[in-house]
């Protein structure tokens, strides 16, 4: 406690907030939690992040807090910026271990929403949607923060769920040593005793339909990720022993690393995570490829410090151009890279070194260079970016007025706090659109 005290005490609780106003995707009030901290209460601190947020034991440990609220804070400046992401998984452990939950903190707000009112004509729009109902599809970050705050205004929200189980990759896609699995499933209970119903083991395009849906109920929100990985277009990829670094975290199918050279192509979280997973189960040596310079890595700085302690080789500014093998990888041939600037660039460009080629044994391939859409999307009779991903409108809504999209499969930017940002808003965007809707047929009386 004293630790968690001295922290709290670092922040300036400046006028300024950027931790929150620029850096927190969320917009979590952060200064304001803080004080509260201070002040030993912990309740109330909890009360301040659930106006924001339903996953603080979440995004307080694995948020890249350098590159979001840290990374903005006045602190950071001169010195080491305030823990902001230890300070917010601590109320969360505080609060929960302690009997406190979502729903106690959003009393007041659930039994308002929920009263039903009798009289023939609703004139107050606000409690006049509690008998709405809401398909969301998609137990991951999006799915669970649209879930939590449709329900907080007393929309019946039912979750359709592909797996027995919810978080979708905060439990399949991190792994244990960066997420415990007993931090995701408190949060996902905390949602469940909203009143959210789920059901399990059901699969868009499969057995279950949207045009289904559409018919049963009054608004769908869309959240099924997009969780296959890329690949790069070298010869030797159809090669066995080249496996997706989403699918190796998802399946968790994998191969006997025992005694194996394993390379890791790409430079994000789901490279370090597939690192490190892989060095965990034995492998000989694992190398990290990356065609641009450290500092470029979107991965987080302290995933890439805790790689390199454990024993995790990185081969900055090289690219692999082909994997070699005759029925399986045996080598991969790379090549390296300088950085330059090129006209109408934001950033340097990686250019391969004519000449510079050179090939290493390998024995397996992961490639974690980003991810896109299942087939199944294509299908859906919704429009597409260039990109394969849901297009949506400013309000997370798609070509169908109806649906609404948000995560990965809407082309949000590949991070919980980014994702659950999109489930929010897309939340108070149904509830504006059924409020809307009323008013409509008020207006027609």
């Amino acid at each position: 406690m004293e630790e968690i005290n001295e922290k709290a005490n670092y922040c300036l609780n400046c006028k300024v907030k950027p931790c929150s106003l620029k850096g927190c995707p969320l917009g979590n009030q952060i200064p304001n939690f803080i004080a509260q901290i201070k002040e030993g209460n912990y309740e109330e601190a909890y009360r301040i992040l659930s106006e924001t947020t339903v996953l603080p034991g979440i995004c307080g440990r694995i948020c890249p807090h350098k590159k979001q609220c840290q990374g903005s804070c006045v602190r950071g400046i001169k010195g080491e910026p305030v823990s902001i992401g230890d300070l917010e998984a601590f109320v969360f452990d505080n609060v929960t271990n302690n009997g406190y939950s979502l729903t106690k903190c959003w009393e007041k707000e659930l039994n308002e929403n929920r009263t039903v009112t009798t009289n023939s004509v609703i004139k107050d729009t606000t409690k006049a949607i509690n008998n709405r109902k809401v398909a969301v599809i998609g137990g991951g970050p999006a799915g669970l923060t649209c879930s939590a705050f449709l329900a907080k205004e007393g929309v019946q929200v039912t979750i359709y769920e592909k797996y027995d189980y919810l978080g979708g990759l905060l439990i399949h896609g991190i792994p244990e040593f960066r997420l415990p699995k007993d931090i995701v499933k408190k949060t996902v209970q905390n949602i469940l005793d909203l009143g959210v119903q789920v059901k399990y083991n059901q699969e868009l395009g499969k057995n279950i339909l949207l045009e289904d849906l559409e018919k049963q109920y009054d608004a769908i929100f869309l959240s099924i990720g997009a969780n296959v990985s890329s690949k790069m277009g070298v010869d030797g990829e159809d090669l066995d022993g080249v496996y997706g670094g989403n699918e190796l975290l998802e399946y968790k199918l994998h191969p006997n690393y025992k005694g194996k050279k394993v390379a890791v192509v790409g430079g994000g979280n789901v490279a370090m995570d597939c690192a490190r997973t892989i060095k965990r189960l034995g492998a000989e040596e694992v190398k990290v490829i990356y065609r641009r310079a450290r500092e470029q890595m979107p991965a987080e700085d302290k995933e890439v410090e805790d790689a390199m302690k454990e024993g995790i080789k990185f081969l900055f500014q090289n690219n692999i151009t082909k994997i070699i093998g005759t029925n399986k990888v045996e080598k991969v041939e790379l090549i390296k890279t300088d950085l330059v600037q090129k006209e109408g660039e934001t950033r340097l460009v990686p250019v391969n070194v004519e000449g510079s080629n050179y090939i290493i044994e390998m024995d397996y391939v992961v490639m974690a260079l980003g991810s896109k859409a299942d087939k199944v999307v294509s299908n859906l009779g919704l429009q597409l970016n260039r990109w394969g991903n849901i297009e949506v409108n400013e309000k997370y809504q798609t070509s169908n007025p109806k649906i609404y999209a948000g995560g990965d499969i809407a082309g949000v930017k590949s991070t919980v706090a980014w994702a659950a940002n999109s489930g929010r808003e897309a939340a108070k965007n149904i509830k504006d659109y059924f409020t809307d809707k009323l008013k409509t047929n008020l207006v027609n009386l």
